[in-house]
């Protein structure tokens, strides 16, 4: 059979003994002669991916150019971890390079003068069991634990280890059931939304409780990304504290970026809250530059108290209140999630079919059980 071209700048044909030869040259001989490789199998696509492979490793330098595997030294688990950092942290944002630094060092400390090929599953094992004696809380031990199968699974994709021991490592099963998130009763609600002084701040809680967006995102608004009427709010950005700056961020998610509709009663108070010149809604008197989470908690704890009959939580809880009223007002689960931006991956296709007609209905729902508004006019005071 005449030879053709495969893919690798050598040839390939089918043998008399019915096994398919792929052959490339590399490189060049001490004495000047072109290197020649030939790869065999029982098909065209194994002789061919025998081919690749082997042009994967010589390009990766795991194989030297007469075949031979290069002798890989014993590096030291503190030094693939800034390895795998450095590689990795422009994946995420500030904000989460910031919170794996110290992640990192914790397990630099623990285990940072080790081979990474000297590396156990049982090791694993000790090591967040130690953290837990240490008194590490179960999301934190679990975060330690997802860094490691990450730094581990690197190494193992470069063949510095055979296996990844985090894999083979058991789970540490949390101390005690996660505490279920605290969110405001239905007539906590209602309280707020009439009660809450008519100012930016008292708009922007009963904001928070009718749309379920998080504070991060509220303190990031500007008035271009607010609907001229109130109806919608386009959440594109957040608020990040990193070293103590404030600073506009990209969204927690991609799956946050999202259009918010704003139920009826509350468009008034949204156009209000556009009405500004200044570039955010929430703007630093330090001008051009966002509000400080910090301040607005403060702000929130203030408002809150002053109603009578309402606990005291946090910003977020708003968030946890809307999900929980909602799905308490029978708007099903995929609807809610398409419109608080949940990063729930497992979701996320049974979600993306949800049509704005249908966040209409859930919008209007809200609307009739807190805010009074059964035939469009608002019964929360108007005036300031």
């Amino acid at each position: 059979m005449s030879k053709k071209r495969c893919n690798g700048e050598g040839t390939i044909n089918k043998r008399k003994d019915g096994r398919w030869e792929c052959s490339i040259m590399f490189g060049f001989q001490k004495d000047g002669r072109r290197r020649r490789k030939s790869f065999y199998g029982r098909t065209r696509k194994e002789a061919l991916d025998k081919m690749h492979d082997f042009k994967q490793k010589l390009e990766a330098g795991l194989i030297t150019l007469d075949e031979r595997p290069l002798v890989q030294p014993d590096i030291l688990f503190s030094q693939w971890a800034d390895t795998w950092y450095e590689g990795h942290k422009d994946s995420i944002s500030k904000t989460t390079q910031q919170s794996y630094k110290y992640t990192l060092a914790t397990l630099k400390e623990m285990i940072g003068d080790r081979p990474v090929n000297t590396i156990k599953a049982m090791d694993i094992e000790d090591l967040l069991r130690d953290l837990r004696k240490e008194g590490k809380s179960d999301s934190y031990v679990a975060k330690a634990r997802g860094m490691l199968y990450q730094i581990m699974n690197k190494a193992e994709a470069n063949e510095l280890i055979r296996r990844n021991p985090v894999a083979c490592a058991e789970k540490m099963r949390a101390n005690k059931p996660m505490e279920a998130k605290e969110a405001f009763t239905a007539e906590e609600v209602k309280k707020l939304m009439q009660e809450l002084p008519r100012d930016k701040y008292g708009d922007s809680i009963r904001l928070m409780l009718g749309t379920g967006i998080r504070m991060q995102e509220l303190l990031a608004l500007e008035p271009r990304l607010i609907e001229k009427d109130g109806s919608v709010i386009h959440i594109r950005q957040a608020v990040k504290t990193v070293s103590g700056k404030v600073e506009i961020g990209p969204t927690k998610s991609r799956d946050s970026l999202r259009d918010v509709p704003i139920p009826e009663g509350l468009r008034p108070m949204v156009v209000s809250l556009r009405n500004t010149e200044d570039t955010y809604i929430f703007q630093s008197p330090n001008k051009e530059q966002p509000f400080d989470p910090k301040h607005y908690r403060d702000k929130f704890k203030q408002y809150v108290s002053a109603v009578k009959g309402v606990r005291v939580l946090t910003p977020h809880s708003c968030r946890h209140t809307y999900v929980s009223q909602l799905q308490a007002l029978g708007v099903d689960l995929a609807t809610i999630q398409s419109m608080v931006g949940h990063a729930d991956l497992d979701m996320t296709q049974h979600y993306l079919h949800v049509q704005n007609p249908v966040k209409q209905k859930a919008v209007q729902a809200f609307d009739r059980a807190f805010l009074g508004n059964k035939a469009g006019s608002s019964q929360i005071p108007v005036g300031p």
